[in-house]
């Protein structure tokens, strides 16, 4: 089956159309021989070294432990000096801050009030000139 000329340049390993551009023929890939079908050719990258970074090692995210805005970092820094929260919800209210931030951006007004409610510190007074 090796020796037959291919069927879609005729053994030629060019092809050409009616405005006279020729190029190399898909089936044989310009050899004029008919390519043996090897079945289903698996393109997907599913092995483990095509997910490495640049170095070659695996690169991990750091997850973040701290509010990034200064809204959202002065109310952690309260419900952390707060005497009367326990420590895993302290981790949780400051985990739902980080995470408030990273779908909004910013702390909300309304968000402020509703984790100082939660926990039972008064807003802080603005200062009056």
């Amino acid at each position: 089956m090796a020796s037959e000329n291919c069927g879609v340049c005729g053994g030629d390993g060019r092809i050409g159309n009616t405005f006279g551009l020729t190029t190399t023929c898909p089936g044989c890939h310009g050899s004029g021989k008919r390519s043996q079908a090897t079945g289903f050719r698996d393109v997907t990258k599913t092995k483990p070294e095509h997910h490495r970074g640049t170095n070659g090692s695996v690169v991990a995210v750091e997850k973040q432990t701290w509010p990034s805005t200064t809204a959202g970092a002065q109310l952690a820094s309260e419900i952390r000096d707060s005497a009367t929260c326990a420590s895993d919800t302290k981790t949780r209210l400051t985990r739902e801050i980080i995470e408030h931030e990273a779908s909004h951006g910013l702390c909300t007004q309304t968000f402020l009030k509703k984790i100082r409610k939660q926990v039972g510190i008064r807003p802080p007074t603005p200062v009056r000139r």
